[in-house]
């Protein structure tokens, strides 16, 4: 079991009314992990919300590389509060300056009608797929030093990446990826919280699915890749206790931008949220 808890994460510090201070983990990445930034902004908008109000959708924009070392400042500003709806912007700052906007929507509850246009992907259950961490661990000496060094920050959530050894190779294939994902210690709290972490894992693996189609593997030394947009929408109920399936597609690339999509699911089938995101993807020499 890991030491690290997930939940940990989320719990803000208050600074002063509206204002709430998360502490930093570094994943070995070159900038601060968008996923924390995600989940507690969305924590952070969550604290100035009544209580019947769930989260439904946000969408956010990437301004600057944050400092993986640092924490980060959340500014919530309250944009509005209907009888059924709430908005709040989020600002996260790191030395005085603003890298990211949130804008989030909350609802109270309610009934209305239903449909589900997508079907779950044929894939292995969990079970059957190997996690992320034994991959690195078995492929140690090919991952980089500050991605040893920061393994422990990656198990609090188990990611099992389908057909794992192929997605990491500069091979060209088709721009779809599948990834079963949970907490691996019991996460605690209410749905917020399910949502938060769920917003943290959603940027796993996601903007490198547009990477498949030329063959270009993340660890290419001359790749530069950043997010730049991250939307999503919660459609029911987020329980990060149980699997949930990531569907990754990528169904445009160009201007050094690539486009990915996802679709989460829960094992019985049914979709639990969807994602966008859009981000810089240039080779340079």
């Amino acid at each position: 079991m890991s030491e690290i808890k997930l939940s940990s994460l989320f719990e803000l510090e208050t600074v002063e009314a509206g204002i709430y201070r998360g502490q930093s983990w570094d994943l070995g990445f070159r900038a601060l992990f968008g996923g924390q930034v995600l989940g507690q902004a969305l924590a952070a908008a969550y604290e100035t919300v009544e209580k019947d109000r769930v989260a439904h959708s946000f969408h956010t924009y990437f301004l600057l590389p944050g400092d993986a070392k640092k924490p980060v400042v959340y500014d919530v500003e309250i944009v509005r509060d209907g009888r059924s709806f709430s908005a709040r912007r989020v600002k996260a700052i790191q030395n005085g300056r603003n890298i990211f906007y949130m804008t989030a929507s909350f609802q109270v509850p309610d009934a209305g009608m239903e449909h589900q246009s997508p079907t779950m992907p044929d894939v292995p259950p969990p079970e059957e797929v190997q996690s992320d961490i034994e991959f690195y661990q078995a492929h140690f000496d090919k991952i980089a030093r500050p991605m040893r060094e920061a393994l422990s920050y990656h198990e609090p959530v188990d990611i099992r990446t389908v057909d794992a050894a192929n997605s990491y190779q500069p091979v060209k294939r088709e721009p779809t990826r599948y990834i079963w994902m949970k907490a691996r210690d019991t996460l605690e709290g209410g749905l917020s919280v399910h949502q938060a972490a769920l917003a943290y894992a959603s940027d796993y693996h996601f903007l490198s699915t547009s990477l498949q189609p030329h063959g270009v593997a993340v660890t290419d030394k001359s790749l530069r890749i950043a997010t730049i947009d991250h939307a999503m929408w919660f459609h029911r109920p987020v329980n990060m206790n149980e699997w949930l399936l990531y569907a990754m597609e990528s169904p445009f690339s160009g201007g050094s931008r690539g486009l990915v999509r996802g679709q989460i699911f829960n094992q019985n089938g049914e979709l639990v949220a969807s994602t966008t995101q859009e981000g810089l993807m240039r080779k340079v020499d």
